[in-house]
């Protein structure tokens, strides 16, 4: 029978979006890694980008947790088996610490896990004090660790703000803004993990940082209860399912593969970039990414696009999440007005916006069931395509994405997390007759 696993664990949580999560998680990731322990680290809601940087920090898979999304049931599971491999839980919380319906507060009461409170000591003395405190007491029963200030200036200033805490709250050290180890952001957050060459000396420099400006200590062991057995069915037992991955198209949860491959899936990954052809292939999967950034690499590559048509041409699935999807329209165009001719299969274009154009949870009512995920992009599509079905927000935001049908084809801007219902995206994703 399985019982409760016990390990030490923080969530590092900030007042703000912005004020250097995932800088500060890295660095404490690879700071404990370089002292021989073995970090498990989770992103709390919808996010590709971040845990790339953490999978680098920590040299571990980084999934993410979320009490609507993911599920209390699936989260508890992962925390529980990570527990029984760590020596160290770490879990980036996501926008400020209460913001959000359910919030990275909401989880940390959840699990037990105490908050680790980021702050941004930029431009700030006694006050940041004042900011710890509220963050610690403003829900009593919200479990608490301490506070790390970040872009701290002067050894000065740094002391000024430990000096600042009260009623016992733990001081976890400081990150100066002058170590050059800041990450570098554009439109959809950080820059991807692959494309900073300087990453591993980046991750090192904060780690020794963060080593000299506080003792380097574990936090207290936090009690993760086993989970109720899942037993996921053989449904997509021996398909061959092609899915691009390159650096258009990296934008793919961990848990989707493993949910694919539980399910018997065959997983071969390909580049549309650079590669001619298809791999053989039952079924494809278009992940989200940033093809804006590459949409002349992949009009140039005629015989994939060639291929695709073909495949989907052939009546074999394909689900295109967000990039994806604007990969398979007539046109994209890029901020700077350069527009490049694509796959075509479905009818309209994309114009890329400098501003968000959408982000909110969302779940889609599918003839297939439902299924849960999020959007988050910078174009708006024009389509005279009518609407299969539209996404819904849980928490009233700016959601109803459109997901369209042409054939076998399932597009979307939401990107779906595939456990929330393995059956209904093994159904999208089954050819009608196995060779």
């Amino acid at each position: 029978m399985s019982t409760a696993r016990h390990c030490p664990a923080v969530l590092i949580a900030a007042p703000a979006s912005g004020q250097g999560k995932t800088t500060v998680t890295a660095a404490l990731a690879r700071l404990h890694c370089n002292q021989g322990r073995k970090v498990r680290v989770f992103k709390c809601g919808p996010d590709f980008l971040d845990p790339m940087i953490l999978e680098r920090a920590s040299g571990a898979p980084v999934y993410q947790l979320d009490l609507w999304m993911v599920g209390e049931a699936e989260s508890r599971r992962l925390l529980w088996e990570a527990a029984a491999e760590a020596d160290l839980i770490l879990i980036e919380g996501v926008m400020g610490l209460f913001d959000g319906t359910p919030s990275s507060a909401d989880l940390a009461k959840r699990f037990g896990v105490p908050v680790l409170a980021v702050i941004d000591g930029t431009a700030m003395a006694q006050t940041f004090g004042a900011l710890a405190l509220g963050l610690a007491r403003y829900q009593p029963d919200l479990p608490f660790a301490g506070v790390l200030a970040n872009r701290v200036g002067t050894l000065r200033h740094a002391q000024l703000l430990e000096n600042s805490l009260t009623e016992g709250l733990r001081w976890y050290g400081g990150l100066s803004r002058e170590t050059g180890i800041e990450l570098p952001s554009r439109h959809l957050g950080l820059v991807q993990a692959s494309e900073l060459n300087d990453l591993d000396a980046r991750l090192d420099a904060a780690a020794a940082a963060l080593a000299e400006s506080c003792e380097v200590s574990l936090p207290p062991a936090v009690t993760f209860e086993a989970p109720e057995p899942v037993l996921v069915e053989r449904l997509l037992e021996g398909v061959r399912l092609a899915v691009a991955h390159d650096e258009a198209f990296a934008f793919i949860y961990g848990a989707n593969l493993d949910v694919l491959r539980a399910m018997g899936a065959e997983l071969s990954f390909f580049s549309p970039i650079r590669d001619q052809k298809l791999p053989e292939a039952d079924s494809l999967y278009l992940p989200g990414g940033y093809p804006e950034l590459h949409h002349h690499a992949l009009a140039a590559n005629q015989p994939m696009l060639t291929a695709i048509r073909a495949h989907h041409q052939a009546g074999k699935p394909t689900l295109a999440e967000c990039g994806g999807m604007l990969y398979l329209l007539d046109a994209l165009t890029d901020v700077q007005g350069q527009r490049a001719e694509l796959v075509g299969l479905l009818s309209g274009e994309a114009v890329m916006q400098k501003r968000l154009a959408a982000l909110a949870l969302q779940t889609v009512e599918l003839p297939e069931g439902s299924l849960r995920g999020h959007t988050y992009h910078h174009s708006l599509t024009s389509s005279e395509l009518q609407p299969l079905a539209r996404g819904i927000s849980p928490n009233g935001g700016r959601g109803a994405e459109a997901v369209y049908r042409v054939g076998r084809l399932t597009a979307s801007y939401v990107h779906f997390y595939f456990p929330s219902n393995p059956s209904a995206l093994a159904t999208l994703l089954l050819p009608e007759v196995l060779p």
